[in-house]
């Protein structure tokens, strides 16, 4: 950072900031050290309303084109999407399944109710071989949650000698008899979830002793080849991350972070998914932006125990949350998906880009038809939704090397509130090529954006695209489900070698490649 700042010092002083660009994007093109984990564009399935029936799993005998049970559509649109990495089974679910109740024969699995998603019964065909296996199809890491709320160590372990063993140990043989010789070889494993609140109500004292019990006897049956995260704080509970990080076990190789953008006054108003003013518009962006307050706080805490920054920061729960769906089950946290949305993706992705040399994961809530998801479906049909467009658009963000910059912008002003205009991020691919992210928060205007390279000068832009939408509430329909969706980008002007002048459309995201 102090290379950029002091590069910026002197790019202002030669050439100065025009008094008419107000907005100015400065680029320190020497890449440093710092790579963006692509498993900061992770995601989040829990056993809660249709994120999983209905959505990534309908059965082998269903009507619906499906690949052994998994949805086709669903499968295409996930690998192009490119998803690095899975959370499952949970969330809140995580703390009350017994992982063994979903293996072996369909219909000999024991059933159990979903105490907490809808007081639905679960009937366990989507266990843990149908998880593993789908991240295979996938081309993705798997990241499963270990039960401690009601749980125990023992379970843990047998899990973790489930799903990694080659030996001649019982779970392994156990996994063997239902059909799957080798181990899958999971990497990540997470000790707990939220136990702060529904996975166990712990005060962090409490529940760091019951990580450092848990993570020990990991380490031992995963030859400490699991990269175990443990629980972190709920928002600005910053007292939880110093309790957990002075006291964390040698296991531990990352801590989570949950945070939820509720763009209404409290839970109780946290505004429709669909159809809302334009004050909600403005209170989620500004909501959503906290998360970069919230990184820098935490950050700084593990800073102080994790100098060298061992041990990473995981948001492996985040994204808005409003209020469901008219007509749906409360319990299922089904809602739609706008532009608004889709702005509130790309800016948290920018906090978590310029932030990568701490932040490892993160994983947004939720996959399918939960939440803020990428992809609903309604029987046999499927939308993608314009967050799906946003991960699909920032993938070239994932493992290269992050690009320090500078952003200097107007402000976007609401009732006497403002934030700025405009996001960004930049890094450079293992081909050398820049590829420049811009979100512009402005609803109603247009905003022209100088960017400057510093010690690179660049040929051409390679490619462009930009995501925005006729009203700042607009969303895709299962009736028109084209409604937000990337087109190509030309409103963009070289300059000199190394600069170029973008005007980004109101409500928009656009992604330069530059070569």
């Amino acid at each position: 950072m102090k290379h950029l700042v002091s590069i910026l010092c002197m790019l202002l002083f030669f050439i100065g900031v025009n008094a008419q660009e107000t907005n100015k994007l400065i680029i320190d093109a020497k890449p440093g050290g710092v790579v963006i984990n692509k498993n900061i564009y992770g995601h989040f399935a829990e056993h809660l309303g249709r994120c999983i029936y209905d959505g990534i799993w309908v059965g082998k005998d269903s009507k619906i084109p499906n690949i052994n049970g998994y949805r086709t559509d669903i499968v295409n649109a996930l690998k192009e999407m490119q998803i690095p990495v899975l959370r499952w089974p949970g969330g809140c679910f995580a703390d009350t399944y017994h992982w063994m109740d979903g293996i072996g024969p369909e219909n000999k699995r024991a059933k159990m109710m979903n105490y907490h998603w809808g007081g639905v019964v679960e009937n366990n065909t989507f266990g843990t071989h149908e998880f593993l296996n789908l991240c295979e199809m996938l081309g993705c890491e798997p990241y499963i949650s270990a039960n401690v709320g009601s749980g125990s160590v023992v379970e843990m372990t047998q899990w973790i000698e489930y799903v990694n063993s080659d030996k001649d140990v019982p779970m392994a043989n156990l996994r063997r008899l239902n059909g799957r010789e080798k181990p899958w070889n999971v990497k990540f494993l997470g000790v707990g979830n939220e136990s702060w609140g529904c996975g166990g109500n712990m005060t962090p004292d409490y529940y760091v002793n019951l990580l450092r019990n848990y993570s020990e006897m990991a380490g031992i049956y995963g030859q400490w080849k699991l990269q175990q995260i443990g629980c972190g704080a709920n928002g600005a509970d910053y007292n939880w991350t110093d309790v957990v990080m002075k006291q964390r076990p040698g296991g531990m190789s990352g801590l989570s972070l949950h945070y939820y953008t509720i763009a209404g006054q409290s839970w109780g108003d946290k505004s429709p998914a669909t159809g809302f003013e334009k004050k909600y518009f403005f209170s989620g962006l500004e909501k959503a932006l906290k998360i970069n307050e919230l990184v820098e706080k935490h950050s700084a805490i593990m800073d102080k125990y994790d100098p060298k920054k061992q041990v990473g920061l995981m948001v492996d729960e985040w994204g808005i949350w409003t209020d469901v769906e008219p007509g749906t089950e409360p319990g299922f946290l089904f809602q739609q998906n706008s532009i608004r949305d889709a702005l509130i993706a790309s800016v948290t992705l920018d906090v978590f880009n310029n932030h990568a040399d701490r932040i490892k994961m993160a994983n947004i809530a939720q996959t399918i038809n939960v939440l803020q998801a990428v992809i609903l479906t309604e029987g046999s049909k499927m939308v993608l939704t314009p967050t799906y467009y946003v991960f699909k658009m920032y993938n070239v963000h994932q493992d290269a090397k992050l690009l320090e910059s500078k952003l200097i912008c107007e402000d976007y002003e609401m009732d006497g509130k403002k934030i700025p205009t405009l996001s960004s991020s930049v890094s450079e691919d293992k081909n050398g090529n820049v590829h420049v992210t811009i979100t512009n928060l402005n609803p109603d205007k247009e905003v022209t954006l100088s960017v400057d390279l510093v010690g690179k000068t660049f040929e051409k832009v390679k490619s462009a695209s930009v995501l925005t939408a006729p009203e700042y509430n607009s969303f895709n329909s299962f009736d028109k489900p084209e409604v937000v969706k990337p087109v190509d980008f030309k409103n963009y002007k070289k300059t000199n070698a190394s600069s170029l002048s973008v005007t980004i459309p109101s409500k928009a995201i656009v992604v330069l490649e530059l070569l």
